[in-house]
């Protein structure tokens, strides 16, 4: 144990060495997550100020009377489009769909036929595909009070049209709502922490080995599992770091936010980091001594980091895996790395409780690995003495 330490001394200083490094991990790990949250809040305020605008872009109001009386009697307002509209709703120049409508909408309407409508848009024009949804339910509005004075000039009940009264109840509660928004987090917590323990663990395997410094230092009578266990616990105690920085990064993050609904959803306090850490620390652990054995097979930096790059596909690709799912959350998943901490981190970020069952399945799956992975670390290297 303390050769074991001195190697995690030496790897620790050696870490903390590059300042250029060292300064661009801590920025990858404070900026990301309060950076989305501001995103999301600007995102989120543009889009109520959208739907709070009622405004309405048409080509041919003149033609349609009836429905400019509708329109003024629900408070919304219009504005011609413009000439080449259809460009600008390509280009995203224009972020409201246009209605266009025909000459003869007042006398198809006075005979009892269907005018027939345009509503142009673009799905590729995110602003112009909310948009068309508010306008067909506000000319879906218009139709069924049609439909009502035909009805009633005719002496029949209105509602023999609508047998059935829905009402909707939304079970979410704030902190369920605030996730839909901020389910990017977690994947940009373990994105930070990947970054963080990737330069220390390809730098302390496959560097040494480049600049000639592991051999000597493996020709030394200590064993393997100590030099091991000093590589990797300076490693792991990196992306630890990293992932301390990235979760608190969030609580002041929140004072970001300048959507007032958003900030009163999300709430992100001590109990929240503790439980992200409580997920992430064994993740760490096993990022580091995977990265490390990817890292020894490496005879240079540049051959360990196309390796290593999996590593990083991987914990980009596994959060999708409950996503893609059709039959929900499976059980298997709490016990597969990546996924079981970016499933579990979503329920803290939706405010759901969580047995300690669920937090130590993965907890241990990751320390099953992680010894798993370092005995492989201990194998190569004494492979590279024998050769």
């Amino acid at each position: 144990m303390t050769r074991a330490w001195l190697v995690f001394l030496k790897e620790l200083r050696d870490a903390l060495r590059d300042r250029r490094t060292l300064r661009a991990v801590l920025l990858s790990a404070l900026l990301p997550g309060p950076l989305m949250l501001v995103l999301l809040s600007v995102l989120v305020s543009d889009v109520e100020r959208q739907a709070e605008s009622r405004e309405l872009v048409v080509v041919g109001l003149a033609h349609a009377p009836t429905l400019d009386n509708y329109l003024r009697r629900q408070t919304w307002t219009t504005r011609d489009a413009p000439a080449d509209y259809e460009d600008a709703l390509r280009r995203k120049r224009l972020g409201d769909a246009v209605l266009v409508l025909p000459a003869d909408f007042e006398q198809r309407l006075a005979s009892g036929e269907q005018p027939r409508l345009r509503l142009i848009f673009d799905s590729a024009n995110p602003r112009a595909s909310a948009s068309q949804r508010r306008v067909q339910e506000l000319l879906a509005g218009f139709a069924r009070e049609r439909g009502t004075l035909a009805l009633v000039s005719r002496g029949v009940a209105p509602s023999l049209l609508q047998p059935l009264a829905v009402d909707a109840e939304d079970l979410a509660d704030p902190a369920a709502r605030a996730s839909n928004f901020t389910s990017m987090l977690p994947f940009l917590v373990m994105m930070a922490m990947v970054s963080g323990a990737l330069a220390a663990a390809l730098d302390s395997t496959a560097g040494e080995r480049e600049r000639g410094s592991l051999e000597p230092l493996l020709m030394n009578p200590t064993p393997g599992w100590s030099l091991v266990a000093g590589k990797w616990a300076a490693v792991a105690l990196l992306g630890m770091f990293i992932a301390v920085l990235a979760c608190g990064s969030l609580m002041p993050g929140q004072w970001l936010l300048r959507n007032e609904q958003l900030s009163a959803m999300f709430r992100f306090g001590p109990p929240e980091v503790a439980a992200f850490l409580a997920l992430l620390l064994p993740l760490a652990g096993l990022l580091a001594a995977v990265l490390m054995v990817l890292g020894i097979h490496g005879r240079s930096v540049k051959e360990a980091q196309a390796g290593a790059s999996l590593v990083v596909l991987a914990v980009s690709f596994l959060p999708l895996v409950p996503m893609l799912s059709t039959r929900g959350e499976q059980p298997w998943q709490l016990w597969l790395p990546v996924v079981a901490q970016s499933t579990l981190m979503s329920r803290v970020l939706r405010g759901e409780a969580m047995a300690w069952h669920e937090v130590a399945g993965p907890a241990l799956a990751c320390a099953l690995l992680t010894v798993l992975a370092l005995a492989l670390v201990v194998r190569q290297m004494g492979r590279v003495v024998a050769r």
